[in-house]
């Protein structure tokens, strides 16, 4: 089982968008994935169409030890993929995070201690980098991060790097990056281009070749409760998630992709 933490502190960068539409596509290709919705505002959760009504328990209620992982999930509209599912109540969990004393392990706990095993875990994180993000970091192999070709996305990552390293330091040695994808791309934009080659000329190979263009699709698709894949499989915006789908399992370890 590989899990991968989809992070970036800023908000606005294509993270959930990333987040949703990469478990689809790896669902796709025949592995049990799971999606874990450690955002409060839960729009991983509305973006694949599971409402308030099945989120009766949620990752909150998992962090705090009150209910099982495997116990919490629920299916969605994807086939072999599964989510957990995010509610208001996880907007107060970084409060109370701070009583327990592996309070940053609470999410690498509930994972190993499943009863249910998947493929491949994707996290989608709060645009923040405080307990929640911590958790999934802890918890994960690897990281992902969705960088959007705008100058105040470059001042960010310095800092989300750092706090990789923080993470490996004392948490979770084998925390990688397993790369950088540049989202909201404007070929028209002479900044979106100069933004992608400053990020490649100093994070190199980590970034991947595939660039998410802004497309109109990608944004409708949310509202109604779909993956941009199957919403419209055909616009350039899904076409562009396939293609990072298919670099991102070239880099999973060859357990995973195997299983892909």
């Amino acid at each position: 089982m590989t899990c991968i933490a989809v992070a970036n502190q800023k908000g606005g960068v294509g993270k959930t968008t990333s987040a949703i539409n990469l478990a689809t596509a790896l669902a796709a290709t025949g592995s049990r994935v799971l999606l874990i919705d450690l955002d409060p505002q839960g729009n991983a959760s509305t973006g694949l169409g599971v409402g308030q009504a099945q989120r009766q328990r949620s990752s909150y209620h998992v962090l705090m030890g009150e209910a099982a992982l495997a116990d919490t999930v629920v299916p969605t509209r994807v086939p072999r993929l599964d989510l957990l599912p995010s509610t208001v109540d996880l907007s107060g969990a970084e409060i109370e995070l701070v009583e327990f004393a592996a309070r940053t392990h609470r999410l690498d706990r509930a994972i190993s201690q499943s009863t249910k095993a998947w493929d491949i875990i994707l996290i989608d994180c709060p645009p923040s980098l405080g307990l929640l993000t911590i958790n999934a970091m802890v918890a994960a192999d690897a990281l992902l991060v969705p960088l959007q070709c705008e100058f105040f996305a470059l001042e960010g990552l310095s800092q989300l790097l750092s706090t990789v390293e923080r993470i490996r330091e004392r948490f979770n040695p084998g925390l990688s990056i397993i790369g950088v994808a540049l989202t909201m791309y404007d070929r028209r934009n002479r900044l979106s281009e100069q933004v992608s080659t400053d990020v490649r000329a100093v994070l190199g190979q980590v970034v991947f070749e595939t660039v998410i263009p802004r497309n109109v699709r990608l944004s409708e698709a949310p509202s109604h409760g779909l993956p941009a894949l199957i919403y419209d499989h055909r616009c350039t915006g899904s076409e562009a998630y396939i293609a990072l789908a298919r670099e991102l399992i070239a880099r999973l370890p060859k357990v995973a992709r195997a299983a892909a």
